[in-house]
């Protein structure tokens, strides 16, 4: 979705419409949690601290944000998609994979299935989409981040490594500014420079995700649209396009992912007692917080206060973030004539 936030706002109130707009408060702790094109014209950004903004845009209209309603409009959203097909992978409120290699309309053509969606989002929700094709999953996300707003491009398999190589390295997905800087300080500043590196010395430079360096370079994604996975736990967990350690942005973020477990816990009957959060770091390392509470969870306002409490405990000695997880374990063992195992399709 195109500045998904800040579009609702416009599309519910008119008088918003066609002028700078940011989701987020304006005091002076407050940060931008999402800026509308006309805000981004003066150099507006999410993340970007309220009063940094207001100085590049004395004009910019600040409105408090609405999960529950932007929520409701991401279900809406999912179910379109599921017209389509099955393999739907969220990646947050306003992303999400589709698998449309065969789908229920037995449209050949992804572009006309992409062309579609558009046109069915628009006409339900009055808001505009950008999709981006391709045969994997790394160059389907670039893809649709290419020519934003209400974009459609496709990356074709005859013309991906060219493209690739052309790109800065700024675009590749998971690239963040920290990571970024890294990259230049090593003499990487586009898909081909990239191209050139062997993969031990980015293994080296950047840890297990070197080697996805090594492969997204040369047009390579093996990763399946995960839509299904058997697991012992219900979590969810989203990756920033860009590095965040500001607080009452994690805990913006953090919202997100806890309404997405409690959702999952409830469609699955899932009855945990363990909340455990994960954070990586922008240089990759991962620490994890836990909590067992003496009865299981199944209120979203319990849910919410343990993980922001887990949130605000942990020490980040300044360190950005570029991912955080929420999950919920230890189930409670269900009285039953019998001894069952039961295993859990997470969507």
């Amino acid at each position: 979705m195109d500045a998904f936030y800040a579009s609702v706002e416009q599309r519910d109130n008119p008088e918003f419409r066609g002028k700078p707009l940011a989701v987020g408060y304006s005091e002076a702790r407050g940060v931008v949690a999402a800026a509308s094109y006309e805000a981004r014209r003066f150099g507006v950004r999410s993340a970007m601290p309220s009063l940094t903004a207001k100085n590049k845009c004395p004009e910019l209209i600040f409105v408090p944000a609405r999960f529950e309603v932007y929520e409701q409009i991401s279900k809406q959203i999912r179910n379109i998609f599921f017209e389509y097909t099955d393999l739907v992978e969220p990646l947050s409120l306003d992303e999400a994979f589709l698998d449309v290699t065969i789908n229920h309309k037995n449209i050949v053509s992804a572009s006309v299935i992409a062309r579609e969606i558009q046109q069915k989002i628009y006409e339900e929700t009055g808001l505009r989409a950008s999709a981006g094709i391709s045969y994997n999953k790394f160059l389907a996300k670039i893809a649709s981040d290419y020519k934003k707003p209400n974009g459609f491009f496709v990356i074709k398999p005859d013309e991906a490594i060219k493209f690739i190589e052309k790109l800065k390295i700024e675009q590749f997905f998971g690239v963040g500014k920290v990571t970024a800087k890294k990259m230049h300080e090593n003499g990487i500043y586009t898909g081909y420079d990239l191209k050139q590196i062997s993969e031990q010395r980015l293994t080296r430079l950047f840890g297990k995700i070197g080697k996805t360096y090594y492969q997204n370079a040369r047009g390579i994604d093996l990763r399946e649209v995960n839509a299904k996975r058997i697991i012992k736990s219900i979590s969810a967990e989203t990756t920033f396009n860009q590095d965040k350690n500001d607080i009452v942005l994690l805990i913006m973020e953090l919202y997100h992912v806890a309404q997405e477990v409690i959702e999952r816990i409830k469609e699955e009957n899932f009855r945990g007692k363990t909340i455990t959060l994960k954070v990586k770091f922008s240089d990759f390392k991962i620490i994890t917080r836990s909590k067992t509470l003496p009865h299981s969870i199944d209120n979203f306002q319990v849910f919410w206060k343990e993980s922001k409490t887990l949130l605000k405990n942990c020490d980040f000695k300044g360190k950005s973030i570029r991912l955080l997880g929420l999950g919920i374990s230890n189930e409670e063992k269900k009285q039953t004539n019998q001894y069952i195992q039961l295993s859990l399709d997470l969507f």
